[in-house]
């Protein structure tokens, strides 16, 4: 298994890869994404030529099995200044990881920690004090919710992140199974930079 930051022609080569694990992996609880290869790419666009972000691959062998992404938090501003407006810190001091994909059979392996690793080191490279990323927030009683579902709570934590009060945005997507997008609560989790 080897995991490293892609660029250049690799990442460019790497890109419809990730948008396909964004569409597979998200398709699951509890983001029950219901993506499109278009809007993936549309999506993914801004990482091809931006020295400031981030994309990390997780390969078996050649074949892409994982895949995370950052950029500065301004980069995001318009989805996400709103959230941040009412506590206190600027976007210009937050990386922002924006997602880790990975297939479930190579979960558990290190992989996420990884990503995490890479996607810091490049914070700390761009003088960054904070690293924030966030979450889904979906009722326990949901019907679709997993009986054995075990939230990524622990690692996070075990890695110095924590939920930010109040920090919360609004993102619309389509589920499976449903006709239109519907709003959903993303909650902020963030820990700062040494």
């Amino acid at each position: 298994m080897r995991v490293e930051a892609l660029s250049g022609p690799v990442l460019d080569a790497a890109l419809d890869g990730v948008a396909r694990l964004r569409i597979a992996v998200f398709r699951d609880w509890p983001y029950l994404y219901d993506g499109s290869l278009d809007y993936e790419r549309d999506y993914l666009a801004p990482y091809r030529n931006n020295d400031r972000a981030v994309v990390a691959g997780a390969f078996d062998g050649d074949q892409l099995v994982g895949a995370a992404t950052g950029t500065p938090m301004e980069d995001h501003a318009d989805d996400f200044a709103q959230a941040f407006a009412a506590s206190g810190l600027s976007l210009s001091d937050i990386f922002y990881c924006a997602e880790s994909v990975l297939l479930p059979a190579y979960r558990g392996q290190g992989v996420g920690h990884r990503f995490f690793d890479i996607r810091e080191s490049k914070a700390a490279a761009l003088g960054r004090r904070h690293v924030a990323f966030c979450r889904v927030e979906r009722p326990v009683d949901h019907p679709a919710h997993p009986a054995d579902y075990r939230p990524l709570d622990g690692f996070w934590r075990a890695r110095g992140y924590a939920p930010l009060p109040g920090v919360v945005a609004t993102f619309r997507w389509k589920d499976l199974g449903n006709s239109h997008e519907t709003p959903k609560p993303l909650q902020f989790w963030i820990r700062d930079l040494p």
